[in-house]
């Protein structure tokens, strides 16, 4: 045997800096994209506002700009359509600003919409994850270890319960072992926010690091970082962590710079919101002439522009001037570009949504079809993970009050008569049941299972008792009313 060197050609991601930044951009919400917009314009000279109905995109008086993605409907750029799509699409939203569209358009038109915003409540971790848990391929066993995994870990997306614990917990309704417990957390340390569910600072970044390419410069010395030298790393500094882990310098500090990077409170992001919040719409959604519309709401995304002044300045500056001028010029661009595609996965993402949940804007949730992450994914050509952050913390308004984008997803059954009915609207069936029943004789959760099954969706007693408790409502004998 003798060391040969042999070509060979192969395929993999890398991740470059544009395409982490536009994966960063895509995951915010509007209000964190502000604060994200708002650090960049005060430390890129090149960056500045555009105020809105400034003509050619000129921020504050004059000055010229590279401007940013309109956000306005029919500023949506035409990658954004569905592939293979008509060239008229009945889902754009047409050339006006949808502020001025949001009413009927005409007096025959019978579905004006409400321009009143409806509180939102804030996501919390454990209904993220509970949501991820749903939409998972999950068998009931494992469902139940996943509900108790997520019921353990808390606001900064650490467990800190022993397996064991956690086993003991199901029974004697699910025997299981901290074995099996530990095969269903691995598999919700894969959902977002990547790093949930470790057990320990050294597990949380760990995870994220698996999560990057394996040529990510400073990934396989960080990685021995986590698991040995974490805890001694403020005494050792970058001269002893590379002796200890026998690296260069350079590759210890590479290493450093990247678990810097990193996020030590995964969960942190999903605190909730405070009673009485109130946030804003990522899109807007209507009705006009029968058909539903979709469209970027205008303050969604804030608008950023690139001072041609300083770009002029480039071309007569120095050399070390130049340097700094066209750096900053790059990652202006680069942010530009990074809006331009959240603003475009964003509104295909809602386009297709509505395509199928037409019927839930029409009737309301007992319509909800049932939706996945992968259905979405597949007929958008995109990542599952790319849909999901699409959709984490976005929120869309429609004639049925601002509502979180997660709403528009449920799992579901098959029913009777061939088709399938997402838990959603069977949520919403058994409160219309309960609603109506006979206060001095409620209906009990077999009684609700059997009226289903009647109607042709077919639920077992303890599917009903789950579905009742998401609702709040208490059993049958709590219920009663005498008089």
């Amino acid at each position: 045997m003798k060391p040969r060197l042999s070509p060979a050609l192969q395929q993999h991601l890398v991740l470059t800096p544009q395409l982490r930044q536009a994966i960063r951009l895509l995951q915010l919400s509007t209000a964190e994209l502000e604060t994200e917009l708002a650090a960049a314009v005060e430390s890129n000279p090149l960056l500045d506002w555009i105020e809105p109905g400034s003509g050619d995109g000129a921020p504050d008086g004059g000055a010229g700009a590279e401007a940013a993605p309109d956000t306005a409907p029919g500023g949506a750029d035409a990658d954004g359509a569905e592939p293979g799509a008509p060239e008229t699409d009945p889902w754009d939203a047409g050339a006006e600003p949808w502020q001025e569209r949001i009413g009927p358009a005409s007096a025959d038109e019978d579905d004006a919409f409400d321009p009143g915003e409806r509180a939102a409540e804030g996501e919390t971790l454990r209904a993220h994850l509970l949501w991820q848990l749903q939409m998972g391929h999950f068998d009931p066993r494992e469902a139940a270890i996943g509900e108790a995994l997520i019921d353990a870990i808390d606001e900064d997306g650490y467990l800190r319960d022993e397996l064991a614990a956690i086993a003991a917990l199901l029974a004697p309704q699910w025997r299981v072992d901290a074995a099996d417990v530990r095969r269903v957390l691995y598999r919700i340390q894969q959902f977002d926010p990547v790093g949930v569910g470790a057990r320990d600072l050294g597990e949380c970044l760990r995870l994220q690091l698996q999560a990057l390419p394996a040529d990510t410069p400073g990934r396989a010395v960080a990685l021995a970082v986590t698991e040995g030298a974490l805890e001694r790393l403020p005494r050792l500094g970058i001269e002893g962590l590379a002796r200890s882990l026998g690296c260069s310098a350079d590759a210890a500090d590479a290493a450093l710079q990247l678990l810097r990077s990193l996020d030590p409170r995964p969960g942190a992001r999903y605190a909730s919101l405070p009673p009485g919040t109130y946030v804003s719409p990522d899109c807007v959604v209507w009705r006009q002439h029968g058909q539903w519309r979709v469209a970027l709401a205008a303050d969604a995304l804030p608008r950023v522009g690139i001072q041609r002044d300083y770009a002029r300045m480039l071309r007569h500056a120095r050399a070390g001037d130049a340097d700094y001028l066209r750096q900053h010029l790059q990652e202006a661009r680069w942010l530009i570009k990074g809006l331009q595609a959240r603003a475009d996965t964003l509104l295909r993402v809602v386009r297709h949504l509505v395509r199928e949940q037409a019927a839930f804007l029409e009737f309301g949730p007992q319509a909800l079809r049932p939706l996945t992450l992968r259905r979405v994914a597949e007929a958008l050509q995109m990542h599952e993970s790319t849909v999901s952050r699409a959709i984490a913390r976005k929120y869309v308004r429609t004639p049925r009050g601002t509502l979180p984008l997660r709403d528009f997803f449920a799992s579901g059954i098959d029913t009777g008569d061939g088709g399938s009915a997402s838990s959603t609207a069977i949520q919403d069936m058994i409160r219309r049941l309960i609603a109506a029943e006979d206060p001095r004789k409620p209906l009990s959760d077999a009684r609700l299972a059997d009226t289903l099954k009647a109607e042709g969706v077919p639920v077992a007693r303890r599917t009903v008792a789950k579905y009742r408790e998401a609702l709040q409502i208490p059993a049958s004998h709590e219920r009663v009313r005498i008089g």
